[in-house]
């Protein structure tokens, strides 16, 4: 839970944190072909839908967007998005959009805000065949440095059940207190992240 030119995202070499499996971009001479990262786009709607439907239905019986949902995010911002395609399947994907309040509101889960500095991301998935493999602390990863090299962005928040507040953290978030949202009977921690030291490191990976 949760336009510009859209553009793929040259490969780097990353200094991940620990624990965080190595990034897939240094297999590239040995998959044909190359694993891609880029930012998402209205067609690619129904196969992020499909996935994160298939993630969440399962478990809580909600999906934090629903397929318009997905489009309109895709739409209006698909810079602040980011989908891991695998020999040109989409495996996973984070959805983001502009926030401009300090805290997250009901109306955050609807909204893009063009004039915010934090970027909201709405849903974080993976594809059933490829969990627990790592492929979500590596798209998350390079999903901060994508958005911390933007210039408006300064901040990353999220919502997140209990159980998922220790996975953020590895990333840099922190808890900023419950969440004013709640969804039937689930409630949320939000998490907050500067992307300060995320542009920092991005910077000293490109030389």
């Amino acid at each position: 839970m949760s336009t510009l030119n859209v553009h793929c995202l040259k490969p780097s070499a990353l200094c991940l944190p620990s624990g965080v499996p190595g990034s897939p971009g240094r297999q590239r001479r040995h998959t044909l072909p190359a694993n891609e990262f880029r930012c998402l786009t209205p067609e690619d709607a129904a196969g992020v839908f499909e996935i994160e439907r298939e993630a969440f239905v399962s478990v809580s019986g909600n999906c934090p967007l629903n397929l318009d949902e997905v489009r309109h995010f895709l739409t209006l911002c698909p810079e602040l998005s980011l989908g891991w395609f695998v020999e040109g399947r989409l495996v996973a994907f984070i959805i983001g959009s502009l926030w401009d309040e300090e805290r997250l509101t009901q109306a955050s889960l609807t909204l893009h805000r063009p004039g915010g500095h934090a970027a909201h991301l709405h849903v974080l998935a993976v594809h059933r065949t490829f969990r627990r493999q790592g492929k979500g602390s590596v798209l998350l990863w390079r999903y901060l440095h994508h958005v911390g090299g933007q210039p408006a962005v300064r901040r990353a928040v999220l919502m997140c059940e209990d159980p998922l507040v220790p996975f953020y953290q590895r990333f840099g978030f922190h808890p900023a207190g419950p969440c004013a949202i709640a969804v039937g009977s689930l409630t949320f921690t939000e998490m907050h992240c500067s992307l300060r030291g995320h542009t920092a490191l991005r910077r000293n990976s490109d030389r």
